[in-house]
Formats: C-alpha cells, structure tokens, sequence
C-alpha cells in the first residue's frame, strides 16, 4: 500500500475517533475527496518542477503515534527562545504537552486547535475563520484539513496585546520508525491588535519524519503580525509548511524564515490583500549544505488599491544542496499605485550546488510600482583577498561576507533574543564564531 492509499483508508479510522455531527466533519470529508483525486502534487506541475515527493511517498509513515511520550523541560531547553518569557504551545509527536507549555485567556486566547473546533464557546470564531483562506484545491492542503485536528489556536480580540511572544514548537521523539504530522494553526488578530509568533518544528530522532502544516493567519483592519519560521531540523525530517494570510486595510503583516535544516523542505507562503493601505513583508535567510532541499513558494495578491508588499530571499548554498526559490506578485485590475517589491539573491559556495530562481509579475493595472529581480553569483575575491590581508582568516573572512549578505533580513527581526539566536545559528551553520552580532 503506498502512502496515498493509506491515508485515505486512514480517514475512515480517525473519522470514527472524532465527533462527526460537528460541522467540521463536512469540510473534513470533502477535503479528503479532493486529495483522494488529486494525490500527492509531482514534478509534471510547474510549481513542483524543481521539487520531487517520490521519496518520501516510498516510506511507511505512521499516519498516528501508537504510544505517548514525555520529554523534560531540561532536554530540549535548547530549542526554545529561553532568554525571553513567552507563551509556549508545545506539541509532543504530535499530541499536546501540557507540563512544557503555558498557555492562556486571559483577555486573549491562546490555547489549542482541538478545544477550538469541539468546545460551544469557539464556535462563532471557527464558523467565520477555519478554512476560509486555505486553499480547497491545493492537495496538500487539503490532506491537512481531512485530519486537521491538533496544533495551535490563537484569538486576540479587538485592541488587544498579548503580554509576551508565542512560541509553537513540534517535537518528534522517535518513538515510531516513521512519523507523519499535520498541526493546523488558526490565528486570527482583531482590529487595533497585535501578535509575535515563533514558530519551530524539531525532531529529537534519527527516524523519518514528514510534518504536513497548514497555518490561517487573519489580519483584521490596523492589526500588526510578526510571525518566525525558524527550521532548522535534522537530516531525516522533512517539512511541507503552507501558509495561508487574510489582510485587511491598514494592516501590517511581516513573515521571516531561516531556512537551515531538514531533508526536504518546501515552504507555501501565501499573502491575500483584500483592503487599502496595507503592508506585506515576507524576507528569508536560507543555508544549506549536504544534500538537503529546500524550495520558497511565495505568493502575493494584490487586490485593491494603494497597498505594498516587500520580498527579500537570500540563500547561501554548499556542498550538493538545492534551493528553489518561486515567487510570484498578481496585482488585479483594480489595485492601482500598488508598490511591489521582490528579490532573490544566491551565493553558491559549491560547485555542486543548485539554485532554480523564478520571480514573477502578473500586472493588470497601469498605474504601479513593481520590480522584481535575482542573482546567483560566488563570493566576491575581491573582498577576499581585502579581508585576509588585514589579517583575516580565510574561513572567518568568507564567514563575514556571508554574514554581510544576510544582514538586511536579519535587522528587521523585530525580537532581540530572537534575532541573536539566529546569528549564533547562522555562525554555527558556516562554522565559526565571528565574536560579535550583526
């Protein structure tokens, strides 16, 4: 039985373990007739061309954990932003850990997807907001909806702030020979309000594991959104994350991803204006080495009038890594004195290494400000040759060039702890301590 076919006779056994009067069971069931269809997505689709499953389709994952496990705090301390306090909804081979997170309601809601979708009190937040901005045609998208179940749930109501950050984390510990997860994430940021997320999924194993996420954010008028991406997993993990955000007029949402780790990771990022006045940021540091894979899928729609989005991507790419980066703007009829901006810059520092870079414009209006742009290029030997005749190394001084490349995505990171994790993660990913931040 290959993977496809068992997920679908999968369906059946977790539709029987949920409650199937609840109004969710519908969009469960049409979504699973939707994946059942189409199947896992191949290289003969333009947006797969440069990205291929076929591997991973050949594993025997376990569509459920058999058995729980608990970690301690102190033995992934690590992988959490501990130098800040933050709110904390910690999911454990994918089945909620109560003793490592912290979560609340007070003034807000920042709690779990599976109270969400079966308590009365979330009723009217999950009949307006869940599955409205994910796709129903994407297949992976929709597999993640036929089990959505568990992951994150975050409300902030109408002028409100959390006190602190949140932090999402999805640990794998092993315990199956092969894992598959699907967290689903709904977030929704009311009028006046604001919200910083840290996101990461983690293995703790050497097992395969393949995590299917799917995360609808909603902007509402003059909300601010920060969310973190920080993927740095190991060799036999795997990542499909899909991300799908609502804006409405006078909001400002900013995405930020660190690309550096995992076997495959493919990354759907999706950015819906549907108002005026508002501001899109999406930026990206990406580096890999080995053979790892990882491919950024962008996606802007400019839908009304007078808005801005913003797309940087730097990749630094060595040994036999692949990196793909395709990014596409779409500005309607209608949006005028749009200002886009897009831009895909590579180092390969191998020559083995790979870059498939494709930005694009889709503009029916007239009146616009769009560019967009990518290089791929080696390090300059110039500079090189700059740094090492002051005495520089020649390992820190390609270290320090390639942290310069990166600087413009890093100062925008708006948390500072955070921001410093990312240095030491990066110096640690190119080998060096360079002794200072950027």
């Amino acid at each position: 039985m290959d993977l496809k076919d068992k997920l679908v006779s999968s369906f059946m056994a977790f539709e029987n373990n949920v409650d199937i009067e609840h109004p969710v069971h519908d969009v469960r069931t049409e979504a699973m007739k939707n994946f059942e269809k189409k199947g896992f997505p191949s290289k003969k689709e333009e947006a797969w061309k440069y990205t291929s499953l076929n591997t991973l389709q050949k594993i025997d994952f376990s569509i459920f954990p058999k058995k729980e496990k608990t970690l301690d705090y102190k033995d992934v301390k690590k992988y959490f932003i501990h130098d800040i306090d933050t709110y904390k909804i910690v999911f454990v081979d994918g089945v909620f850990s109560s003793h490592l997170s912290e979560t609340t309601h007070d003034g807000v809601d920042i709690c779990l997807m599976s109270s969400a979708l079966t308590k009365p009190m979330y009723k009217q937040v999950i009949d307006v907001y869940f599955n409205k901005v994910a796709s129903k045609e994407e297949s992976l998208t929709t597999l993640n909806t036929a089990f959505s179940r568990e992951g994150a749930y975050i409300y902030i109501p109408k002028g409100k702030m959390p006190k602190k950050p949140v932090e999402i984390i999805h640990f794998a510990t092993g315990n199956e020979a092969s894992l598959m997860l699907q967290p689903r994430n709904l977030i929704v940021v009311e009028e006046n309000a604001e919200l910083q997320v840290i996101e990461r999924h983690q293995s703790l194993t050497t097992n395969a594991v393949l995590t299917n996420c799917v995360t609808e954010i909603f902007a509402a008028k003059s909300a601010n959104i920060d969310y973190y991406k920080v993927q740095n997993d190991s060799a036999t993990a795997s990542l499909i994350d899909n991300t799908y955000i609502d804006q409405k007029s006078k909001s400002f949402v900013n995405v930020h991803t660190f690309s550096f780790g995992g076997k495959l990771t493919r990354n759907n990022l999706n950015f819906y204006q549907n108002g005026e006045y508002m501001d899109s940021t999406m930026k990206g540091v990406t580096i890999l080495g080995d053979r790892q894979h990882v491919d950024h899928h962008t996606l802007v729609h400019h839908i009304e009038p007078n808005c801005e989005s913003h797309q940087d991507y730097k990749g630094i790419y060595g040994e036999n890594s692949t990196g793909v980066f395709n990014g596409k703007i779409i500005v309607d009829k209608i949006a005028q004195k749009t200002n886009a901006f897009q831009q895909n810059n590579n180092i390969l520092i191998s020559d083995k290494a790979t870059i498939n870079t494709k930005p694009q414009l889709e503009i029916f209006a007239d009146d616009v400000k769009c560019s967009h742009g990518c290089t791929i290029g080696q390090l300059d030997e110039d500079a090189m040759f700059y740094l090492q005749s002051r005495g520089i190394p020649e390992k820190e001084a390609r270290a320090l060039l390639m942290y310069a490349f990166a600087n413009n995505v890093l100062e925008s990171v708006r948390i500072p702890e955070l921001k410093a994790r990312i240095n030491k993660l990066i110096a640690k990913k190119l080998g060096v301590n360079l002794g200072f931040d950027i």
